[in-house]
C-alpha cells in the first residue's frame, strides 16, 4: 500500500512539476526582462528547487568516454561482458590504438574488478573510483539491477545468490584479477573468495581489497549498525518491505524500496541536506552557476536510488548486522560453512576512513582476523585521515592518497601471486 501511495503521489504532482518547469524556462528566457529582476530570479530559483526535490531521478549514465594517459586522450567505451537478470558486468574498454600510442608498449595493465554496493544507490556512485583507475588498469564493475525492473518470473535474489554471482565474475576474469569490494559487498565478496580457496579454485584472485566494509559491525558500531540491532528482525520485515505496483516491470515483487532507503540516508544528516538545498536556492538567485551546477551533479547521483529484493535485504540485515555470522564463523552458503582462514595466497588490503559514520573503524580491519591463514607479507591496512564513508572511495583524498596505495599494492601482489601458485 505504501509503495502504491508513493507512486500515486508522484503521478499527482506531475502537473505541478510541469508548471514549475514552464515557469523556470519562461523566466530564464533571454527575451524576458523580468528574469533579470530580483523577483524573477527568486521565482525561477524556487521553481527549479521544487522541481528538483519532487522528481524521481533516473539511473545515472556513466558519462566516461575518455581518460588521460601520458597527456594523451584515450577513448573509453562501456562493454557488457557478462550478464544475468540481477547484474551486468561492465568493462570500460580503452581504445587499443590510442592506448598503444600513449604508452608506446602493448604490455597489459592489471585487471581490477570493483564490486559495487547493492544498498540503494546505483553503481555510478563509483564513477570517480573508476576514473581514478582507468589510466593504468583494465577496469570492470558490477552494475546491479533495480529490483523494481526485474520481472517476478526471473526468480528470487538473496545474499547467497550475490556470493555466487561474485564468484562467477571472478572466475570469468581469471586468477590475475584484483577484486575490490566497496562497502556492503565486503562480507559476500570475502565469502566468495573463501569458497574459492576452500575448493582450491585455480581462478581465485590475486588480491582482495575491502573499503569501508561491514565485515564485523560489532566493532565501533555506528548509528545504522545500532538501528539494525535495536530493532527486532520482524520490525524490518513488517515495516520496510513493500510490493512493487504495476505498471513497473517488477510488479508484485516484494522489495525494500529505494525511496525508504533514501529517507534513511537523508535523515542521518538532515541539517546538512537542508542547508545544501537552501544554498542551492541562494546560488540560483545570485546567479552563481558553478556552485549550483556542483549541487545538481551531486544530488542527481545521490537522489537516484534503486529497490532491493526482499530476500536480499532481510538476509543481509539478519546475517551481517544482527547475527554477525561471518565474523562469528557461522556464515554458510547454501548450507556449506564459509571459512576465510583457508585463504592463504590471496593478498588482503583493507581501507577505512577516520570519520566513517557508516562502517566504523575496525569493522573492515576485521577481515585480517578472519583471514588467519595469510602471512604478514600478504596483508596491508590503511586508515585514511579526515575522510568519511564517501571519501573512502571518492574525492580528492581518495585520488591523491588511497588510490595510489591500492595501485601499488595490486602491482606488487599481482607479480607475487604468479610466483606463489
Amino acid at each position: 500500500m505504501l509503495y502504491s501511495m508513493y507512486e500515486f503521489n508522484r503521478i499527482a504532482i506531475t502537473p505541478w512539476r510541469a508548471a514549475a518547469n514552464a515557469t523556470r524556462r519562461t523566466l530564464r528566457a533571454p527575451w524576458n526582462p523580468v528574469g533579470e529582476t530580483m523577483a524573477g530570479r527568486t521565482i525561477a530559483a524556487a521553481a527549479e528547487l521544487f522541481e528538483s526535490v519532487t522528481r524521481r531521478y533516473a539511473k545515472p549514465e556513466w558519462m566516461i568516454d575518455s581518460t588521460q594517459i601520458n597527456e594523451r586522450c584515450v577513448g573509453v567505451s562501456e562493454e557488457v561482458v557478462w550478464s544475468k537478470p540481477w547484474c551486468d558486468l561492465l568493462h570500460f574498454e580503452r581504445d587499443h590504438d590510442a592506448l598503444l600510442a600513449a604508452r608506446g608498449t602493448d604490455t597489459p595493465d592489471p585487471k581490477v574488478l570493483f564490486i559495487a554496493p547493492m544498498s540503494g544507490h546505483y553503481a555510478t556512485l563509483l564513477r570517480g573510483t573508476v576514473e581514478a583507475f582507468l589510466p593504468d588498469h583494465e577496469v570492470y564493475i558490477t552494475d546491479w539491477a533495480d529490483a523494481r525492473t526485474v520481472p517476478v518470473i526471473e526468480g528470487r535474489f538473496d545474499l547467497d545468490d550475490f556470493v555466487a554471482y561474485v564468484r562467477e565474475m571472478i572466475a570469468l576474469l581469471g586468477p590475475d584479477v584484483h577484486v575490490v569490494a566497496v562497502c556492503q559487498p565486503g562480507p559476500p565478496t570475502l565469502g566468495a573468495v573463501s569458497l574459492m580457496a576452500q575448493d582450491d579454485d585455480p581462478a581465485r584472485p590475486a588480491s582482495m581489497t575491502f573499503m569501508g566494509s561491514p565485515i564485523d559491525t560489532r566493532l565501533s558500531p555506528t548509528v545504522p549498525n545500532k538501528l539494525a540491532e535495536e530493532k527486532p528482525f520482524d520490525w524490518f520485515a513488517g515495516n520496510l518491505i513493500h510490493t512493487v505496483p504495476a505498471p513497473n516491470p517488477g510488479a508484485f515483487r516484494r522489495v525494500y524500496p529505494g525511496f525508504l532507503q533514501l529517507a534513511g540516508f537523508m535523515n542521518m544528516n538532515l541539517d546538512r541536506h537542508v542547508d545544501a538545498h537552501w544554498n542551492f536556492f541562494t546560488h540560483l538567485v545570485e546567479g552563481d552557476g558553478d556552485s549550483a551546477e556542483k549541487h545538481r551533479t551531486f544530488y542527481d547521483e545521490y537522489l537516484a536510488v534503486m529497490d532491493l529484493s526482499e530476500e536480499f535485504y532481510l538476509q543481509t540485515i539478519s546475517d551481517v548486522f544482527q547475527e554477525h555470522k561471518l565474523a562469528r564463523g557461522e556464515q554458510a552458503h547454501h548450507g556449506r560453512l564459509v571459512d576465510p582462514s583457508k585463504i592463504v595466497d590471496v593478498a588482503l588490503l583493507t581501507v577505512e576512513g577516520e570519520n566513517d559514520d557508516i562502517s566504523g573503524i575496525g569493522q573492515t580491519q576485521a577481515a585480517h582476523t578472519l583471514c588467519s591463514g595469510l602471512e604478514e607479507s600478504l596483508r596491508m591496512d590503511w586508515i585514511q585521515p579526515d575522510v568519511g564513508h564517501y571519501g573512502v572511495f571518492n574525492g580528492r583524498r581518495f585520488r591523491e592518497h588511497i588510490a595510489p596505495k591500492m595501485k601499488a599494492f595490486m602491482r606488487e601482489q599481482g607479480a607475487a601471486a604468479l610466483a606463489r601458485r
